[in-house]
């Protein structure tokens, strides 16, 4: 009980000072791993330092005045960090994203009071549209900002060397040989190797980089290539930042999506922890690294987020179908299209003997205007929003009596429906009449197709 904190006056003095665990349910080799658990953070995420250090150093030479205004561009979790500790003291708080970030990041920003900009994840720097030219620009016009600029501030990178490594150096009793990190804005990577060339020269920085970032194909080859597109969020660059300190690094391994992935549900599975994508990907990578290695060590990689923010994407299986990263073979017809499938219980629906409310519920929930109706696993109908309205009395005021009515009561029953084994052409004549594709495997339902799936299929697999 001696080691419990006393009371805290404020959440940000809850920063830092986060456990390590070490992970023994996974494939380490020879090698002990270690993670440093930075999800603890009462912002969720490691960024919560960075956001700590920079505004106290705004702060101190008058860049930031009371009643100022931040202006930050971030995949999250830094824009989360500078709202966490900026609104509470008064500050208004701007963040420019990319429209690749999560929901649950974004909602969670929202639910703080943040002003949220949301921009284009497909364009690069020098681009109006790409997410730090936008938050600069707006830095310019408002008077009395802030801009953050996590990439070229020296208080981001001062962070993690004045707290995150001795943090790490004390509590592995300073015999660590190797920590793996990532690289959004460098300040992670920077500020614990600087730490570590200084107390520690043994000590290897390994950089865990997205497929498609130019950071690990620069360090690899001392080219920079072009860049591509990934799905993890927060780390990968489509340039070296200011704060990054490549020089630092001895190993760089690229990772897949589909790679990272796998990890952080691996680590979720096997050692109860849920983690964020981009720990996904330094998780991959340590045990590339480790797995490597014919003699012990020890080696270090940090949880840089919870996983609690990507719910909806990693730790969501339709998710990585849609994005082609699921694994599932395609079989060339129409049953590849099935996104969410029945047999998997992933297919929302409602039962001919549930209420109108029931289906308007599980509509809203899902986010979807149509919900096959299934009975004893038998397809028996489809009711879609526009059911709903005609069955509510085209938006009468005595429509509201009427939710309590049955699905079956108002479904449509004249189904026009396909076989999985049949090519995804089949299904072209109904998304021209605005149907959907009602899919059966034999006489079991198998899931239902929308245009969407389509639109989705064709940019993975034309």
């Amino acid at each position: 009980m001696s080691n419990l904190r006393k009371p805290a006056r404020s959440a940000l003095d809850l920063i830092g000072t986060t456990p390590v665990v070490e992970l023994t349910r996974l494939d380490t080799g020879v090698c002990r791993l270690f993670v440093k658990l930075e999800n603890t953070n009462p912002g969720g995420s490691i960024k919560d330092r960075v956001a700590l250090s920079m505004i106290a150093a705004a702060e101190a030479d008058g860049r930031l005045k009371p009643g100022g205004t931040i202006i930050e561009a971030t995949a999250g979790n830094t824009g989360l960090g500078l709202a966490q500790v900026g609104l509470p003291k008064g500050y208004n708080v701007i963040l420019v994203v990319p429209d690749k970030m999560s929901r649950e990041k974004i909602a969670h920003l929202r639910a703080l009071g943040t002003d949220v900009r949301i921009t284009r994840s497909d364009v690069g720097k020098g681009h109006p549209a790409y997410y730090q030219d936008m938050a600069e620009r707006l830095a310019a016009e408002i008077p009395g900002a802030f801009y953050a600029n996590q990439f070229a501030n020296p208080a981001n990178p001062r962070a993690h060397e004045t707290t995150t490594a001795p943090e790490i150096y004390a509590q592995l009793d300073g015999d660590i040989d190797a920590i793996v990190v990532g690289v959004g804005s460098g300040g992670t990577l920077s500020g614990i190797g600087r730490y570590f060339r200084r107390v520690s020269r043994k000590t290897r920085m390994v950089l865990a980089d997205p497929a498609g970032s130019v950071l690990a194909p620069l360090v690899n080859t001392g080219r920079i290539i072009e860049a591509g597109s990934w799905a993890v969020e927060g780390i990968g660059e489509d340039f070296v930042p200011p704060n990054c300190d490549l020089s630092l690094v001895s190993t760089a391994y690229t990772i897949t999506d589909g790679e990272s992935f796998a990890a952080a549900r691996e680590l979720l599975a096997k050692e109860g922890i849920l983690a964020g994508s981009s720990s996904g990907t330094l998780l991959a990578a340590a045990l590339r690294y480790c797995r490597e290695q014919t003699t012990p060590q020890r080696v270090v990689t940090l949880v840089c987020d919870t996983g609690a923010k990507y719910l909806s994407k990693v730790y969501d299986d339709g998710w990585l179908i849609e994005q082609g990263i699921s694994g599932r073979p395609l079989n060339g017809n129409l049953s590849d299209l099935v996104i969410r499938r029945q047999q998997d219980g992933a297919t929302i629906t409602v039962a001919p003997d549930d209420t109108l409310a029931t289906a308007y519920k599980r509509m809203r929930q899902a986010d979807v205007s149509q919900l096959p109706v299934v009975a004893a696993g038998r397809l028996v109908g489809i009711i879609d929003e526009s059911d709903l309205y005609v069955a509510l009395g085209r938006g009468a005021a005595t429509g509201s009596s009427r939710f309590g009515e049955l699905v079956g009561r108002h479904m449509i029953t004249d189904l026009h429906t396909l076989q999985s084994a049949e090519p995804v052409a089949a299904a072209l004549p109904l998304f021209e009449r605005g149907e959907v594709a009602l899919v059966l495997d034999g006489t079991d339902f198998l899931g239902v197709v929308t245009r969407v799936d389509l639109i989705n299929h064709l940019r993975l697999h034309s």
